[in-house]
This record gives structure tokens, sequence and C-alpha cells, in this order.
């Protein structure tokens, strides 16, 4: 079993580095693909209010054959969720599905800005922390001026910034700041949604490797220091997926993926800046 390395975040809890995510897995059979993540050795599980399968994530939690003390699960508040009473029907929404008393992390899941409501969302999660009902509270798909307001306005920095970041979309102009604050940058679709599993650079680094594509882009992950989340559906490439820990990227092979980023154009996601859809 893979011996996953622990994050310290700024709140003096720690998060695995690898984890397994679940957006878009259909909710029928989410609790058959998290058994087998647990079973393969993740221990870190990423869902969503937005995912609908929260429950799935919840009866695999209570069917895994792992203690609940071993297991560090995420989920994150809807958008149409930020007002303070919409956000605490929404948190005991997901705990009851979850099936928990305590969450180990809770998120803000975009900061839909043209609803101006992300502040009022922050202190809520902020109060949910201090009365114990999670540990840990943080952030997805935020940019630098909505950290920066959140910070500023309750002086509470969130531990963990969930933001698209890939080989084609690498985010660096992000990173000082960040690195600055203490505040983690983990990355959803690390593999750019599919879009790099075809790049011949990196299918060239693996194969120097003897390794997938896929556990080449999670390696490199890895040792950018980021938080990662990959999903699969499938029982062998979720195995797959954490079989990282026995290679290392070299400076050459670093600088090549380096070279892959695209800035701007290669989001394959909704901008932050402008995103105002609800769910």
């Amino acid at each position: 079993m893979a011996n996953i390395p622990l994050v310290k975040l700024n709140d003096d809890n720690s998060i695995p580095q690898l984890g397994l995510g679940v957006w878009q897995v259909d909710p029928r059979i989410t609790a058959r693909v998290v058994r087998d993540g647990i079973k393969a050795g993740y221990r870190l599980i990423d869902t969503a209010e937005g995912y609908d399968n929260e429950g799935g994530v919840g009866e695999a939690i209570r069917t895994g054959g792992v203690p609940r003390d071993q297991l560090f699960v995420t989920s994150k508040l809807r958008n149409g969720g930020h007002g303070r009473d919409a956000a605490l029907k929404s948190f005991d929404e997901t705990m009851r599905k979850l099936g928990l008393e305590q969450l180990d992390m809770f998120l803000i899941h975009w900061p839909v800005p043209s609803q101006g409501k992300y502040v009022e969302a922050w202190k809520t999660l902020v109060d949910l922390r201090q009365q114990g009902r999670v540990k840990s509270i943080g952030v997805s798909n935020f940019n630098q001026d909505h950290l920066e307001r959140i910070i500023k306005e309750t002086g509470v920095t969130p531990v963990v910034n969930q933001i698209e970041l890939h080989p084609r979309f690498q985010q660096r102009d992000k990173r000082d700041f960040h690195r600055e604050h203490g505040i983690k940058i983990e990355s959803w679709s690390p593999l750019g949604s599919g879009r790099v599993l075809d790049d011949t650079t990196v299918a060239a680094v693996a194969k120097k490797h003897g390794k997938s594509v896929a556990q080449t882009i999670v390696r490199w992950h890895l040792q950018e220091g980021l938080i990662v989340i990959p999903k699969s559906t499938h029982q062998e490439r979720i195995a797959e997926n954490i079989d990282v820990f026995d290679f290392e990227l070299d400076a050459e092979d670093m600088d090549k993926l380096l070279r892959l980023d695209k800035g701007a154009k290669g989001r394959v996601g909704s901008d932050p800046a402008t995103a105002s859809f609800l769910f």
C-alpha cells in the first residue's frame, strides 16, 4: 500500500497529499468507486454537494473497512448556498448524506462574485469550525482578490484553495501569493480532464520511467508540492494513480513539463472571475 505523504495545513491539521476525487462519478456507482479507492490505499476523499454523490461517499466510509479516523473527507458548499441560513442548511444536509458527526474539511466551491455573498459564506464556515463541526475550512476556485477580501474581512486564512491545475494550465502566477499566506494549492482536473493524456511530451517522459502518462502527471503534481485528487471509475486505474511513489522525475523531466504551460489558453473549466452558475 502506498505511503502517502501528509501536508501540514496552516491550522496545524494535516491532509494526505494524494487523494481520490469523485467529480462526475455517477451516484449509482460512487460507493463502489470510493471503496475501490480505500482498498487501493487512498485516505483523502473529495466530494461536493454539487456532485450529488455525497450519499455514496458516506456509504463507502461506513463499509470500506477503514476506521473513520484514518480517512480525510472533504466536501464543498454549493453555489446557491452562500447566504448564512442557506449555508448552514446545506452543511447539515452534507453531514446527513455523509453520515458524519464531524467533517475533516469544508470548502466554498466557487466564489460566484456576481452573487456577492462569498464573504458571508466564509464567515459561516468560520463559525462551523469554531463550533467543532468541521476541522479545517478552505475555498475552491478563488482568485487572489477573492482571497484577499475574505482574509481582510475575517482575519481567517483558508487552509486550501482547490483550483484547476495541470501541465497545460499551471497557474504559476498564483503560487507566490498562496505560499506567502500558507494556503496550500489542491489541483482539480489534474489530468486536464483527460486532455493531457495524449500529449507526446508527457508520453516520452512516462516511457522513460516505465510509467503511464497519468502516473507521470500525478507524480509531477506531487513534486510541484501540490495536493492532487485524480478521478477514475475504473478499479485498475484507481490503483494505478496511487502507484507513483517508486520513481521520481528528474530536472530535465520537470523542465519539459514546465514548457507545456499554455496559460489561460490551457484552461478547460470555468473562469472563477465570471462563473455565475448555481447548483
